[in-house]
This record gives C-alpha cells, sequence and structure tokens, in this order.
C-alpha cells in the first residue's frame, strides 16, 4: 500500500474503475451468451435478444473494453446466425 496520499487515492481510483469494467464486461458477455442459447434453443424473443447483445457490445467498444472491430466482428457473427435461424 502506498504512503503518498495522491497515490493511495489513484490505487482507490484505479481499483473502483476496474470493478465497474469488469462489471460492464460481463454484462456484454452474457447478453451474448443469452442471445447464442435463445437461437440454439429457437426461442421466439431471439431479435429482442440480438439487440441487446448488440447494445452491450457497442456500449463497450465505446467505453474502450474492446476494440471497435472485434465489437463489429461479433456483431456480424451474431447476425449471421439470426438469420441463419429465419
Amino acid at each position: 500500500m502506498p504512503n503518498i496520499k495522491s497515490a493511495i487515492k489513484r490505487v482507490k481510483i484505479n481499483d473502483a474503475k476496474s470493478a465497474q469494467n469488469a462489471a460492464a464486461k460481463s454484462a456484454m458477455r452474457t447478453a451474448v451468451r443469452k442471445f447464442e442459447v435463445a437461437v440454439e434453443a429457437n426461442q421466439e424473443d431471439t431479435q429482442e435478444l440480438f439487440k441487446s447483445a448488440v447494445k452491450q457490445l457497442d456500449k463497450a467498444a465505446t467505453k474502450g473494453l474492446i476494440h471497435k472491430n472485434t465489437a463489429n466482428r461479433q456483431k456480424a457473427r451474431l447476425s449471421k446466425k439470426l438469420s441463419q435461424m429465419a
């Protein structure tokens, strides 16, 4: 643990930001997983789950949690799964 006041504050801020980033990334993964499970089970609410997953991917890319090209690639793969289901 640092002794300098500003360093102590920086450690606290880093921990808080790290927790926020982990929560956002987890929410993104959960949304994608829910969509993929729904597609496998041929559920009817896949369209809403797709929108939710895309929204979470866009949020993560905007916040810098994942690269924008990664988000676009994942969205393309999800939309391909959605179109194959129909």
